[in-house]
């Protein structure tokens, strides 16, 4: 195999995460379905993650692990977050029956 498909450096890891923080960023902004906007956050959330694991592990702090448990930390507040706001997606779908983002104002004052 040749050297630079066996070698991935910090700056590919980059590109990935930039990337999908992008499509995140993009579909947060562009998406009018509820479900779609959550899915969006949580492609952004990822690649927080991404770049958390790659940082540390090619830092020159030793053998730490702190971005691995950074990354548990994002991916527990992740799940919680998608738990509730499906659980209040729903409750908004059973009140209003739709999922358009432009139909919710009753949290307006």
């Amino acid at each position: 195999m040749p050297d630079f498909i066996t070698h991935i450096g910090l700056t590919h890891y980059i590109i990935v995460a930039t990337l999908l923080f992008t499509i995140g960023l993009a579909g947060v902004l562009t998406g009018r379905n509820v479900v779609r906007v959550l899915m969006s956050v949580e492609l952004m959330l990822s690649a927080v993650n991404i770049n958390l694991v790659a940082f540390n592990n090619y830092s020159q702090t030793g053998e730490v692990l702190l971005g691995q448990v950074f990354a548990i930390f994002v991916l527990t507040v992740s799940a919680a977050e998608a738990s509730v706001g499906l659980a209040i997606v729903i409750a908004l779908y059973r009140a209003r029956a739709t999922a358009d983002m432009e139909d919710f104002n009753l949290l307006k004052w």
